[in-house]
């Protein structure tokens, strides 16, 4: 297929590329570059620099089949202190987007989407009839974006899909997260490991766990990869499909950490503080829609996740 990838400079989105170009689809990135990296874009790729607000300008004549949608602002806490860069981006970009790609007929995207969609559920695994309650402006416009796909899919015959993310982890080949500042866990443990910060924070040792810090489903990029080549595969026209990716399993943060440890051979010393204000106890996925509806189901654990991530920062200098 012919196939538009927004954000393709960003880390999910510069893996994806690559699988889609290794699977023989013949790619364009439009990434602004704002939090991507140009180097991330794979070899094979054109790239095109440009916001998805002015989406029209490059998707009308191109011919293209289907559109990766992975271009957002994704800081939790940002959205909390300046909202209006949530919707402005996340939602009136990717309004634009859906307008070109109306005009120009292109007949399906896959959404990147995310489990702060569901904000602080109280049961667990999280499936995707569970309540989409968010609590902050990231998950409130990923959700805007799942409504207004409902919407074009029933208006227009838009073959929809929404891949709700857990937590994501790994990298492939010279593809990983380089984001600054990082937020995510792995990489943080992995930046003391590296020798780039002292130590490491834990924040809350006195949730319902084994060990009594936050359990989270961790899966590897490369499974999630999979996933949006196969909801390509399996799209149908007029149908928007909500689905979660995750791996059915949770770990602890100091599960995370003994993995680490033991990945990279250092202590990583941790330093204990209170839990942070909206962190739920767990947020595991269930993925039996997954399976059902994309024939996709994990084959990455915890530890090829770490290592990857490790193998990416030692060879490329991301820490």
């Amino acid at each position: 297929m012919k196939l538009l990838v927004t954000g393709g400079a960003g880390y999910i989105g510069s893996v994806v590329t690559s699988q889609l170009l290794d699977a023989g689809h013949e790619v364009t990135v439009l990434d602004d570059l704002s939090t991507g990296h140009r180097e991330a874009v794979p070899e094979g790729a054109e790239f095109v620099q440009a916001r998805i607000h002015d989406s029209r300008d490059h998707v009308l004549g191109r011919g293209y089949e289907g559109v990766l949608h992975f271009a957002a602002k994704s800081l939790v806490g940002e959205s909390v202190s300046s909202p209006e860069l949530y919707w402005e981006n996340n939602v009136a970009g990717t309004f634009s987007l859906l307008e070109a790609l109306r005009e120009a007929g292109v007949p399906r995207i896959i959404f990147s989407s995310t489990a702060a969609t569901y904000g602080e559920p109280e049961a667990s695994p999280i499936t995707e009839q569970t309540p989409a309650n968010p609590v902050n402006a990231y998950g409130a416009s990923k959700l805007a974006v799942d409504h207004m796909l409902s919407s074009y899919s029933r208006a227009h015959g838009l073959a929809a899909t929404s891949l709700r993310y857990f937590n994501v982890g790994g990298a492939r080949g010279p593809f990983g997260e380089k984001h600054s500042p990082e937020t995510h866990l792995i990489p943080n443990l992995l930046r003391v490991a590296a020798g780039s910060s002292d130590s490491c924070r834990i924040f809350g040792t006195d949730y319902d766990t084994t060990d009594g810090t936050a359990l989270r489903d961790y899966l590897h990029v490369v499974d999630l990869g999979r996933a949006h080549l196969l909801a390509l595969d399996t799209s149908e026209a007029s149908t928007h499909r909500i689905v979660n990716l995750g791996t059915g399993n949770g770990f602890t943060v100091r599960q995370v950490l003994e993995a680490c440890r033991t990945v990279t051979g250092h202590p990583i010393p941790a330093v204990e503080e209170d839990r942070r204000p909206g962190d739920p106890t767990s947020l595991v996925a269930s993925n039996h829609r997954a399976q059902e509806l994309l024939g996709w189901q994990p084959e990455l654990g915890l530890e090829e996740i770490v290592a990857d991530a490790w193998r990416f920062m030692q060879e490329t200098g991301a820490a």
